[in-house]
């Protein structure tokens, strides 16, 4: 029987770096029984300079054919004057829409090493564990008609918010099955008051619901008050479902929550492939940060998170998962810190690669 099988992209700025360090974790997966095919290509601006275009038909086509693709980070100033339809960000929409990779799972857990850090109070966030579920591939990002139109003597901007019964029903699908998987409540989020897309929503969330998940508690809230909430008392929350632009607002509002954008890991999912496995992206949260970039400062957290949800969503290896974010968790308490992490009083940053070290010692203890 073959390894499965992993393509890495480490992408531009500290994405590199933060790979580096997940390359760290694919080893001790290995002496643990679960060994990986990795092959490693190009994607942002790294395909940009080698190829003329953020992604080549190469590398997507590989994307395709792996049982999971870990992506570092995309982007950066030097990229900014290039025209919109090469620029790095579109190495990776085109990941996600030609994947069709449309569940996308932002977890927002707070260590409690770290409850201080956020800027909510200690007894708001200690202990924060929620997960937001990002319909990825439709929506008002990419609704047609859109673009930016002269009409009259003045230009308008236009984008369409566009939603069909079954992208809709998938996504709650998708919802409902990870809220077994953890606390049995889903809240899905939307603008049913204002919004034609949003009561169809809603709508469809219900149907679903009524036929198949009867037995997980389903509330609905509008987006605007789930963001009050969020901020208000987050552990209110298991697994919140919603659109394209709302998850992408609400997940980087409860990013916030846990103090730091580094900690951050995200899966995007898509169908089962012929194995049963779904088609599958994880990466950080975060960017690609090009300040800190070549400078052994970056957080690796947020990538070697993102690694631990591939062994659970897409391996069924919850209990390596478990055993990296208590890895995680043991090396916070320690009092280890990247740059990013340290408080007020300041102190000595571990670099990128001493973070990586420390983890898997503290796998080994």
């Amino acid at each position: 029987m073959s390894n499965p099988s992993l393509l890495i992209l480490p992408g531009d700025g500290i994405g590199p770096e933060v790979m580096a360090e997940v390359r760290k974790l694919i080893d001790w997966c290995a002496a643990q029984g679960l060994a990986f095919d990795v092959s490693e290509d190009l994607v942002g601006g790294a395909a940009y300079d080698a190829h003329g275009t953020p992604l080549s038909d190469a590398t997507m086509a590989k994307a395709q054919e792996v049982d999971a693709v870990l992506l570092g980070a995309v982007g950066g100033p030097k990229y900014d004057t290039l025209d919109f339809s090469v620029k790095p960000e579109r190495g990776l929409l085109r990941l996600r829409k030609e994947m069709d990779l449309y569940s996308n799972l932002r977890p927002a857990q707070c260590f409690d090493a770290l409850a201080d850090f956020s800027s909510l109070k200690r007894d708001v966030v200690a202990g924060l564990d929620l997960m937001i579920v990002r319909e990825l591939t439709s929506g008002i990002y990419f609704g047609e008609p859109r673009g930016i139109f002269e009409e009259g003597n003045e230009r308008v901007g236009i984008n369409t918010q566009r939603y069909t019964e079954s992208e809709i029903a998938r996504v709650a699908r998708s919802a409902f099955e990870l809220a077994r998987r953890r606390s049995n409540r889903v809240c899905s989020m939307e603008k049913a008051n204002v919004m034609e897309s949003g009561i169809l929503w809603r709508e469809v969330v219900t149907e679903v619901h009524q036929a198949d998940y009867a037995d997980v508690a389903l509330s609905h809230m509008y987006a605007d008050a789930g963001a009050m909430q969020l901020c208000r008392q987050p552990k209110q929350f298991d697994v919140i479902v919603t659109d394209n632009l709302f998850g992408d607002i609400l997940s980087d509002a409860a990013a916030m929550l846990t103090g730091s954008l580094g900690m951050l890991p995200s899966a995007s999912l898509g169908a089962p492939m012929a194995n049963g496995r779904p088609k599958a992206l994880y990466e950080p949260v975060h960017g690609s940060a090009p300040d800190i970039a070549g400078q052994s400062k970056a957080n690796p957290i947020a990538s070697i998170l993102s690694l631990a949800m591939a062994l659970r969503y897409s391996f069924e290896r919850g209990d390596l998962a478990g055993r990296i974010e208590a890895a995680v968790e043991a090396v916070l308490a320690d009092g280890l810190r990247t740059g990013d992490l340290l408080g007020p009083d300041g102190g000595s940053p571990v670099s990128t690669g001493e973070m990586g070290d420390a983890i898997v010692a503290a796998l080994s203890d």
